[in-house]
């Protein structure tokens, strides 16, 4: 009903994450929080996955709904569950994986999340969890995974101090343009806007490689990333380095797209900062909602404009913003259109959404800051 795997002794269950294999079956977990800024990881994984087949999200205030419709109109085959016990019974076996789908801004569980993981245990479920309560420090999820021979990964932990990388100047021998997909909040679009980029450069024949920063797209099967808000500050910009140096020795690419966290204004969430100084952008896409009026998780706190962030993140950095994506939430089509030409008339950039506009815009916006990247799909092209 599961996958195989050795029991881990005890004395060192709380010391590995195991190498996960590709393409097992999968059910997300999202009480409350599905299509919500809290459930990015969740929605995050319900528009792509590369590692594991999503059979179902389990939130009951969606149930019913189908995943894609719900986040982007578009129906995608993911239902949305009331519970686990009715996921499972729709799969019609025990899926191999609970993923837990929420980043809420404590990166805690309660008592009543604790008890479905505990249960998804017990019915010999694998745990993939990317909060910051690593679980498997935790002794009553570590009996309860012996018992029933199942793994618990931690995707947040860091490795050892010895393992982590400071800051090398590495990065300077990067020879191909690199692009940092920031925004002006937490839980904006960043991380979907650097994949259908992506997706869409590649589908043009060029070669373009995406570094994540996030445990969203470690848990999406992302080659290349590092979950940066977990790290001590010491090594941010260091093992994010290492991780665009790895990605440009190994791919040989044209163009190399570094998913953003947080926002360089933001209070709480400064690790944009540290990927503008470990990854050294040459050019900045910044993601906006125009239609949040504080920050996601600090209503105290007003949102900035896309102006402001825009020349705080050229006076920090040796870089330029080439564009702004918008996040539509809370939107109608004309009020996409509206702000695209208002934004565009006010800062003089080409302005799109990404999920809703021709992704070709955004494209575009990539191939007029590096044109040297259409003599590169096309000698690959001939």
């Amino acid at each position: 009903m599961h996958a195989s795997v050795s029991v881990p002794d005890l004395s060192t269950a709380a010391l590995s994450a195991p190498t996960l294999p590709d393409g097992f079956s999968a059910i997300v977990y999202c009480e409350g929080q599905f299509g919500e800024q809290d459930g990015k990881t969740a929605n995050g994984l319900a528009r792509s996955s590369e590692k594991y087949d999503i059979l179902s999200v389990v939130d009951s205030t969606h149930a019913g709904a189908d995943a894609g419709m719900l986040l982007d109109g578009v129906r995608d085959g993911i239902p949305v569950l009331a519970t686990l016990a009715e996921a499972i019974t729709h799969a019609g076996r025990v899926p191999d994986y609970l993923i837990w789908g929420m980043a809420p801004a404590d990166g805690l569980l309660s008592a009543s999340q604790r008890a479905v993981v505990l249960d998804g245990i017990a019915r010999g479920m694998h745990v993939i969890n990317g909060l910051h309560e690593f679980l498997n420090d935790d002794a009553e999820f570590v009996a309860a995974s012996l018992l029933a021979g199942v793994t618990i990964t931690d995707v947040r932990r860091p490795r050892e101090p010895k393992d982590l990388h400071l800051f090398s100047g590495r990065i300077f021998d990067v020879t191909c343009p690199r692009i940092a997909i920031l925004g002006t909040d937490g839980a904006i679009g960043k991380r979907t806007t650097t994949t259908v980029l992506v997706q869409a450069l590649k589908a043009r024949g060029i070669n373009a490689v995406m570094v994540g920063t996030g445990q969203t797209s470690l848990i999406q099967g992302g080659k290349y990333g590092v979950a940066i808000d977990a790290l001590v500050p010491q090594f941010c910009s260091g093992e994010l380095e290492n991780q665009v140096v790895a990605a440009f020795e190994a791919e040989n690419p044209d163009i190399i797209i570094v998913e953003g966290q947080g926002a360089l204004s933001h209070p709480a969430y400064l690790t944009s900062a540290h990927i503008l100084r470990g990854s050294r952008p040459q050019a900045v896409i910044v993601q906006h909602a125009p239609r949040r009026t504080v920050l996601g998780d600090f209503p105290m706190v007003a949102m900035p404009t896309v102006a402001s962030e825009i020349a705080l993140i050229e006076a920090f950095a040796d870089t330029r913003v080439i564009g702004v994506t918008l996040n539509h939430e809370h939107m109608s089509d004309a009020d996409i259109s509206r702000a695209i030409d208002d934004y565009e008339i006010e800062l003089g950039l080409p302005v799109t959404d990404p999920l809703t506009r021709p992704i070709d815009r955004l494209v575009a916006t990539v191939l007029d800051a590096f044109p040297e990247l259409v003599n590169a799909a096309g000698l690959r092209a001939a």
